[in-house]
């Protein structure tokens, strides 16, 4: 990998020059950057680092710490060829030297690279030269070419197949040959040898001729990509097979005629058997991957391609109706809903009424039942009755897009852990060949071994010493970990959180819409100059311009009353306090105590002692004021989830520590967290203080911390905390907040999202264990170890075998999880 990179990155957001002096200043303490100046001018980063130790991602991350941006262009390319760990990291290591390239992810089990690059410097020509000059093919850019992804995939397994089948008939001929003593080119050879004097053996011609096409035929690929690897100065895999097949072929031939070797160096069948075993290994390999990637294709397959469009007439019926393709639909459409049918778009019911399956959306199997007013979402099924709905989002900005972009994105995204299959990869092949080399001049000229044995030896380590296991061992487990997790609701967005969010020692909450419905209902109205309706009215006018839940239940209670608001200016959100405005030229406040004492308004005894009853019973308290005069107050009561508590309990069970974080009361936040059964609570509290309170958590890095909010408000908290679990019903789900995204609330998902962690994470570190035991085991017996005791040899095509079966023992290993349920949804169920 180029150890040294220069870029010129698109940062955006600087506009003086302290913002120059603080990226410059905050680069220059990083270890791992050589040069950098930040240039206002041009909106550039102009940098130079060192590959091996800061990544674009360090970078991005330190940029958006500073309040800036880095603006690069980013494609996805999907390339065919790539089959071990050496094969993602050449074409990641030489797509990086272009200029204008800033970050390459290529990733093995779906055969694609994530590019982030200037566009006005680096074109896809250029990089399209760089991957076929690898022995690879570029097939297109995601979302700019239609790819038959089926059709490419089929002519791989045929191209395999065929190739197998052949090598394996061949195999059984040519050691039917070499046992049945049949020689028809015996009294050739005898020919031969009065002739000319050369010895020429009449079997090892036969087999020779047998063999060349067939042997040719099946080993091709790999010889292509092995000559591709040298050309480039990359020991990779491909070399030592090639190095393998060759050694046992060009053996067979100079034994045949009798150069340098005698006639008994006969590896025919083991030349042709070898690249067979090879082709099967990547035949279930091939197999086995696309199986990985299942979740994504289901998700894809989800979305419908056709639509119903309606029109409606005067009284509501439909007047006319036709189907059209979804890339038609326009916002505000009337589409019609069949029974049975996939819904097209997110939208509102407007029309009819009938149960939804939404189990691909939030992973809940029960229907739900949607009438007027109803969100629906795209690739829902409806089931039983008509809707009719209206087009809210379409295309790439529905849920289920949100959620296949996301799903995405995790899967080509890499858990720590895979550095370190990466960093062994990088010095496993030289070591691999060392030793290969040391056992043969070992066994030959120390321990004065037969040269046949000698060789058999060097081949067998070859072949059998193959990373593909261990390059396999974290995608393939992350991919399929990932996708399962997302039937299930959770969107886990980066490899990073998928292996840190197992190591959680402290789970903090928000309470409302966590802890809490987050639905609350107005419960008492306490007016003062006025009827309650008047003091509804006054409130709703002021919170109709909010879109917290409590602003959304006044309003709501206001719409129950039929109640015409008062025209509102001057909108103010104090943060953590409640909301101040102006009517008629006089100020409204409508919040919590603390905002009454900021603007010096006076509460009677009678309200203040009306306060702390309402508050005793958990409820949420409203003042109303006025012209700096107090008009009445409302309370507001919001249920805990049925599943708060048993959530809690699962994570003390884990040992994490449970903090609870709410701008409510104390009073109201200690009632809740009795019920459920946490820990700490901090009431009162900013949304600055929450992120101070994690702050102070994590000091000195002494314990990880998990955050659970709504994802809009808690966004510091959430940036700020080791994982950050936004809470979502769907449909205005915060998607980029958090690393982990709990579809429709489901405050169980937190601790599922943790269970998946601990999962994944132990299935990568069992396939790593499992590749590493092969080779473990199988070099020192293909190099000889067990022949003087037990005689006993590891012949190259059953090294061959082996290295094939240690890729889908890995990949069988990955498909396991997708079969697995949490143990808090094993419970549940």
């Amino acid at each position: 990998m180029v150890k040294h990179k220069r870029m010129d990155l698109p940062i955006e957001g600087m506009h003086c020059a302290s913002c120059v002096l603080s990226v410059n200043k905050t680069f220059g303490k990083i270890d791992g950057v050589e040069e950098v100046d930040a240039d206002l001018s041009a909106n550039k980063l102009h940098i130079t680092i060192d590959t091996k130790k800061i990544s674009y991602e360090d970078m991005e991350r330190l940029v958006k710490n500073l309040g800036f941006e880095l603006h690069t262009d980013e494609m996805t390319i999907r390339i065919q060829g790539m089959h071990c760990a050496s094969c993602t990291m050449n074409v990641e290591n030489y797509l990086i030297r272009l200029d204008g390239i800033f970050d390459v992810k290529a990733d093995l089990t779906s055969q694609t690279a994530k590019i982030r690059y200037d566009s006005s410097k680096v074109t896809l020509d250029e990089i399209e030269e760089v991957i076929v000059s690898l022995g690879f093919e570029l097939l297109g850019v995601e979302g700019q070419t239609e790819i038959d992804e089926e059709a490419i995939y089929q002519q791989d397994l045929k191209e395999k197949m065929n190739r197998i089948i052949v090598g394996l008939i061949f195999s059984v001929i040519l050691m039917i040959l070499m046992f049945s003593g049949w020689d028809p080119l015996m009294g050739l050879t005898h020919n031969i040898h009065e002739a000319t004097g050369i010895h020429i053996s009449s079997m090892g011609l036969l087999s020779l001729i047998v063999s060349i096409g067939p042997f040719f035929y099946i080993s091709l690929p790999i010889l292509k990509a092995g000559i591709n690897g040298l050309m480039h100065k990359n020991l990779n895999m491909d070399v030592m097979y090639s190095m393998g097949i060759l050694v046992a072929y060009v053996s067979s031939i100079f034994g045949t005629f009798g150069i340098v070797l005698d006639h008994t160096f006969m590896f025919y069948d083991s030349a042709v058997m070898l690249p067979s075993f090879l082709m099967i290994g990547r035949y279930l390999e091939a197999r086995a991957k696309k199986r990985t990637s299942d979740s994504i294709r289901e998700l894809i397959g989800l979305q419908p391609t056709v639509a119903t469009s309606i029109e409606l007439d005067e009284n509501g019926e439909i007047a006319s109706q036709k189907e059209v393709s979804i890339v038609d639909i326009v916002i505000d459409d009337l589409l019609l809903v069949k029974p049975g049918d996939k819904i097209p778009v997110d939208g509102d019911v407007v029309g009819g009424e009938s149960y939804v399956d939404e189990s691909m959306i939030n992973g809940e199997p029960i229907p739900k039942v949607k009438k007027d007013g109803e969100e629906v979402f795209a690739g829902t099924i409806n089931q039983d009755g008509v809707l009719h709905i209206k087009a809210k989002k379409i295309g790439k900005e529905t849920v289920l897009s949100n959620i296949i972009r996301l799903v995405e994105k995790a899967q080509s995204s890499r858990p720590p852990v895979q550095k370190f299959a990466n960093t062994i990869v990088s010095y496993f092949i030289p070591v691999i060949l060392s030793i290969a080399i040391m056992v043969f001049a070992i066994w030959y000229f120390v321990l004065g071994g037969t040269l046949l044995f000698s060789l058999t030896c060097l081949i067998s380590i070859l072949v059998v010493a193959c990373p593909c296991a261990l390059g396999l061992a974290t995608p393939t487990a992350v991919t399929v970990g990932v996708g399962r997790a997302a039937e299930y609701g959770i969107l886990i967005k980066n490899g990073d959180t998928l292996e840190n969010a197992g190591q959680i020692d402290v789970a903090a909450f928000d309470k409302t819409g966590t802890i809490t419905e987050g639905k609350p209902e107005v419960d008492d109205v306490m007016a003062y100059d006025g009827s309650e309706d008047d003091l509804i009215k006054l409130a709703a006018s002021i919170e109709q311009n909010s879109t917290h839940p409590i602003a959304k239940a006044i309003v709501n209670k206001s719409k129950e009353l039929d109640l015409e608001l008062y025209p509102i200016t001057g909108f103010e959100n104090v943060a953590g306090k409640g909301l101040k405005a102006e009517l008629n030229g006089e100020m409204v406040l409508a919040g919590n105590m603390a905002l009454m004492d900021d603007y010096d308004v006076e509460i009677s005894d009678e309200l203040v002692d009306k306060y702390h009853e309402l508050e005793s019973l958990s409820k949420t308290i409203i003042f109303l004021a006025r012209d700096k005069s107090v008009k009445g107050l409302l309370s507001l009561s919001d249920k805990i989830k049925a599943n708060s508590k048993k959530t809690i309990d699962e994570l003390h069970n884990m040992g994490v520590k449970t903090y609870m974080l709410t701008g409510d009361n104390e009073s109201t936040a200690l009632n809740v967290a009795r019920e459920v059964g946490i820990d700490n609570i901090e009431a009162g509290v900013l949304p600055e203080d929450k992120l101070d309170i994690v702050k102070k958590t994590q000091a000195n890095n002494t314990k990880k911390v998990l955050f659970v909010g709504d994802g809009i408000n808690d966004a510091p908290a959430l940036t700020q905390a080791d994982i950050g679990v936004a809470m979502g019903n769907g449909t205005d789900i915060a998607m980029e907040s958090g690393d982990i995204v709990i579809m429709e609330g489901d405050l169980e998902n937190v601790v599922a999202a943790v269970q998946f962690s601990k999962k994944v994470m132990r299935r990568i570190k069992e396939n790593i264990f499992w590749a590493f035991a092969y080779n473990s085991l199988l070099i020192p017996i293909a190099a000889g170890v067990l022949y003087p005791a037990f005689g006993i040899t590891f012949e190259p095509a059953l090294a061959g075998l082996a290295m094939a079966m240690s890729s889908v023992t890995v990949i069988s290993l990955s498909l396991m999880l997708k079969r697995y349920v949490p143990e808090i949804k094993r419970s549940k169920n």
